[in-house]
């Protein structure tokens, strides 16, 4: 299972913080991402910042997944 988690306007759009996609041997992390967007595409509109087991996804589409992955879809954020 790859869990999915949701932060921010994101979670809010989603509405809710975490969901579980089943892994499927060979996923990368862009498959779940083009498995989610239909289902929340007000959601993924906002998602700027993506990480794959706490490390940031950049360019790397293609980054592989392991069952037990953890998958984080947040936007831009700021503070004052």
């Amino acid at each position: 299972m790859i869990t999915v988690l949701f932060f921010g306007p994101v979670a809010d759009r989603v509405g809710e913080r975490q969901i579980d996609v089943p892994f499927r041997e060979g996923m990368c992390w862009q498959d779940v991402r083009d498995e989610l967007t239909p289902r929340y595409p007000e959601a993924f509109a906002l998602v700027s910042i993506a990480a794959v087991n706490g490390e940031r996804v950049r360019d790397d589409v293609r980054t592989p997944l392991a069952d037990g992955a953890e998958i984080v879809f947040m936007s831009r954020f700021s503070g004052g």
